[in-house]
């Protein structure tokens, strides 16, 4: 069975390469031919086509300039004016420290004398003390009491009729204070609204009377003058330094 698979097989070659090189034409068996003659026919006067000779010389003086050998020359000249130019342009300047304002404050007249004299050692025009006047405070006020119990007994009774109280702290003690307002007008107004609510023993007194101030003020603080503000550290009573608002 090998056998004659082996024999098919060398037919097979055999006749392809017969009709491969047209040794069967005889018998119509032949590879299609490539070939276009309908090409030829549509030629037109094949007879007037000519081939000249060109003269090497001739032909190097009439080919056109290249678009690289006529640019070369700008070469040199553009990279000089680019020099010239990288070498004019102005350098950018560094970049300026970044101030800012800072401020401290309220001092009152004791406070600002001791930063005057810390401040003395700052440069001139880094600083000033700028005059903020510190308004009164008015109180509604209940009291003196006898005693701790009859303080407590007013406490209670203020408890059930709802309203608000607290201690009235420094030479007012013992009292209790039904509000602090910044005027007398606006604690007079809430001493009638009381009265609504049965309170009869209150009265406005002036918790703190008007007082100068002062703001201590650094308009224009940079890198080389921070380092310094330490030697207002002592001076500024515990207060601490604020952007300027």
């Amino acid at each position: 069975m090998l056998r004659l698979a082996v024999i098919v097989l060398l037919l097979a070659n055999a006749g392809y390469y017969a009709w491969s090189q047209g040794l069967l034409k005889d018998w119509g068996f032949a590879p299609e031919e490539q070939a276009e003659p309908q090409r030829m026919d549509q030629q037109i006067r094949p007879e007037t086509l000519q081939i000249l000779r060109v003269t090497p010389g001739k032909a190097s003086s009439s080919l056109p300039s290249s678009p690289s050998s006529s640019a070369a020359p700008a070469g040199p000249a553009s990279a000089d004016a680019s020099a010239i130019s990288s070498s004019s342009a102005p350098s950018t300047p560094p970049s300026a420290d970044t101030a800012e304002c800072l401020q401290a404050g309220v001092f009152d007249e004791r406070q600002a004398e001791a930063l005057r004299t810390a401040a003395a050692s700052l440069p001139q025009g880094s600083w000033v003390l700028d005059p903020t006047p510190v308004p009164g405070r008015w109180m509604l006020y209940m009291g003196r009491f006898e005693d701790q119990e009859a303080l407590d007994r007013k406490r209670a009774e203020l408890r059930a009729r709802k309203v608000d109280h607290d201690r009235a702290g420094g030479t007012l003690e013992l009292g209790l204070s039904l509000g602090r307002f910044t005027s007398k007008d606006a604690a007079e107004r809430e001493l009638a609204n009381l009265g609504t609510k049965g309170v009869r023993t209150a009265r406005v007194v002036q918790e703190r009377p008007d007082t100068a101030g002062f703001t201590l003020r650094l308009p224009s603080v940079n890198d080389a003058l921070r380092p310094q503000l330490d030697a207002l550290r002592t001076a500024m009573a515990g207060k601490t330094l604020r952007t300027c608002g």
